[in-house]
C-alpha cells in the first residue's frame, strides 16, 4: 500500500486543511458511485488545536493573543477564535488574579484587533465502523462502545454513522438526533472483505464539504485487504480539508505492525490520536478519551497571507509568552493548496480533482 511522496496520487489537494470551501453546482453524494466534480474557492484556513501539559491534561482559558500561527514561516493573523465546550485547567498557576472581568477585557482587545470570538458551535463527527469479517469477534461489544460514545456527545454535536466492509454504507446521515444514530449502529451486520482506506477516503470527502470542527472516528480491527487507495493519500486529503482522524482499534490490530503504523501516522498528521484496546472496557475508555479531546479543541481560523508556494504548505502553531512554552500543541501540520487528478478504486472512479483555488 505504501508509495513514495513523489509518486503518490496528487488529488489530495482539496484546498487547504480546514479551509472554508465554496462549492459551485456540486450535488450532495448519495451513494458510493458519486461522480460529481467539485469546484473549490479557498477563503479561510481552519485549525483545530489541542493544548496539554506534560501529563496530558488539557489547558483551557487561552486567548487569541496566546497563539501565533505561521504558514511556510509566514506569520498569519487570526480571524476567528473559539474555545472548546469542556473545562480543563484554567491556567491558575500562571496568573491567579486573572478573573472573568480580565478575560472579558482580553476578549474585547481581540475583537478590536479584528478577531471574531465565536460561541461554541459543536462538532461534526463521522463514525466509520468496520463490519468486515475481521470484526466477527467482539462485534456486539464494539456496537455497545460506539452507542455509548454517541449518547455521550453534546446535543449541539452532529453525528453521522457509516459502516464498511468491501463497500461503504452511509447508514445514518449527519444529524443532531443521536437516537437515530444509535439505531443505525444497532442495525449493522458483519460483512466480508475490508476496504478501509477506500471507505475512509469517501468519508473524508463528505466531511470536506463542512466548515467548523469536524472529525472522523474509525473503529477498525486493522487489516485492509480490498483497498486501492494508500493510507498516505487519505491522510493528505484529511490534512488538506482540516479533518481530524481518530482510530479505535482492537488489540489484534496492534499486533499487526503495518496497520498499526498507518493508523498512528494518519492520526498524528491530522491532529488526532490512535487507540489500541484489548478489551471492551478499553474500547469504551478510548471513545471517552476522544469525546474529551473534541470538547477541548480550540478552533482557530486565518486568511492566508500572500504566499507564492502553489503546493504543500506547512503550518506551525506556537504559544506566545514564556509561561506558556511548557505546554504542548497538537494540530494538523499543513495542507496542499491545489492539484488536479482523479483516483480510481477497485469498484469505481472517485473524482476529487478539477479544483480552482484562490
Amino acid at each position: 500500500m505504501r508509495t513514495s511522496k513523489r509518486n503518490r496520487y496528487s488529488w489530495a489537494a482539496i484546498a487547504g486543511s480546514g479551509l472554508i470551501l465554496m462549492f459551485a453546482g456540486a450535488p450532495k453524494p448519495a451513494a458510493q458511485d458519486d461522480t460529481s466534480r467539485l469546484r473549490v474557492n479557498v477563503d479561510l484556513v481552519q485549525l483545530s488545536v489541542a493544548v496539554t501539559d506534560h501529563k496530558g491534561h488539557y489547558i483551557a482559558g487561552l486567548r487569541p493573543e496566546d497563539f501565533a500561527i505561521y504558514e511556510d514561516k509566514i506569520p498569519e493573523k487570526i480571524a476567528s477564535f473559539e474555545e472548546g465546550s469542556a473545562t480543563g485547567s484554567r491556567l491558575n498557576e500562571i496568573d491567579v488574579s486573572s478573573g472573568d472581568s480580565e478575560r472579558k477585557d482580553a476578549a474585547a482587545v481581540s475583537k478590536a484587533a479584528g478577531v471574531q470570538i465565536r460561541q461554541v458551535s459543536g462538532s461534526s463527527v463521522f463514525i466509520l465502523f468496520d463490519t468486515s469479517n475481521y470484526m466477527y469477534r467482539g462485534f456486539v461489544f464494539a456496537q455497545d462502545a460506539i452507542a455509548d460514545f454517541v449518547r455521550s456527545m453534546d446535543d449541539v454535536d452532529r453525528i453521522a454513522f457509516y459502516s464498511y466492509s468491501r463497500d461503504l454504507s452511509r447508514a445514518t446521515p449527519l444529524t443532531t438526533n443521536h437516537y437515530q444514530v444509535v439505531a443505525g449502529v444497532r442495525h449493522t451486520v458483519a460483512g466480508d472483505d475490508a476496504a478501509l482506506y477506500n471507505s475512509l477516503l469517501i468519508t473524508v470527502k463528505d466531511a470536506s464539504r463542512l466548515t467548523g470542527r469536524k472529525a472522523i472516528v474509525v473503529f477498525s480491527n486493522g487489516p485492509d485487504n480490498a483497498s486501492s487507495v494508500p493510507p498516505e493519500d487519505v491522510a493528505e486529503l484529511a490534512q488538506s480539508t482540516g479533518t481530524i482522524i481518530y482510530f479505535v482499534s482492537t488489540h489484534q490490530a496492534q499486533e499487526e505492525p503495518v496497520s498499526t503504523a498507518a493508523f498512528e501516522r494518519m492520526s498524528r498528521a491530522t491532529g488526532g490520536k490512535a487507540y489500541f484496546a484489548g478489551t471492551w472496557r478499553g474500547e469504551k475508555r478510548a471513545f471517552a478519551s476522544i469525546r474529551e479531546d473534541l470538547g477541548h479543541l480550540y478552533q482557530i481560523s486565518y486568511y492566508p497571507a500572500p504566499n507564492p508556494n502553489p503546493g504543500w504548505r506547512t503550518i506551525r502553531v506556537k504559544l506566545t509568552g514564556h509561561e506558556l512554552q511548557k505546554y504542548h500543541i497538537r494540530t494538523r501540520d499543513g495542507y496542499r493548496l491545489s492539484q488536479q487528478t482523479a483516483i480510481t478504486t477497485a469498484s469505481n472512479e472517485i473524482p476529487v480533482g478539477n479544483f480552482d483555488a484562490k
